[in-house]
């Protein structure tokens, strides 16, 4: 792989995990002590939560040797297998490693979060309106889901193109 593709996956991972930090940190700062915030008329939601599950709280009710080796040792395992995935990719698009970048960068971002606050991950946004409404996340997580469906879109439309 040359070293510019290289560069364009770093760069989306570098990012997702400052940007992530950056806004847990702000998200902490403004929102200690417990009173959420409404904004958009309540359909934007900012309350700060320690998730010690994954995405929108999937497995916080593992027992928690089995949720401490799921999410603290075997997603950095995964994440050194998507990194040499795309080291060993020579013909994968510049899109598919920024999408790639987004995924990697999201997993890392939350496991340092969980490195740094005893396994649990600090989440703060939901959106919805009235009783609809999503989980409460974080940067990270919308990094990881962006990621996925942009890599589900380019299959989708590579496959489309191929006529298959």
């Amino acid at each position: 792989m040359d070293g510019r593709r290289l560069w364009v996956f770093c760069v989306v991972l570098a990012s997702c995990v400052g940007c992530d930090h950056a806004a847990k940190q702000v998200a902490e700062q403004l929102l200690a002590g417990g009173a959420g915030v409404r904004l958009a008329g309540g359909v934007v939601q900012l309350q700060l939560v320690a998730n010690p599950g994954a995405f929108l709280s999937l497995g916080a009710d593992l027992p928690e040797a089995v949720r401490q080796l799921v999410l603290m040792g075997l997603v950095p395992l995964g994440l050194a297998l998507l990194g040499f995935f795309v080291w060993r990719s020579p013909h994968a698009s510049r899109g598919q490693l920024a999408a790639l970048g987004l995924v990697s960068g999201g997993g890392l971002a939350n496991w340092l979060d969980r490195l740094l606050n005893d396994g649990a991950v600090t989440d703060f946004v939901s959106l919805g309106v009235g009783h609809l409404r999503t989980g409460i996340f974080n940067v990270a997580d919308v990094a990881i889901v962006v990621g996925v469906l942009l890599l589900l879109l380019g299959t989708a439309l590579s496959r489309e193109a191929d006529g298959a």
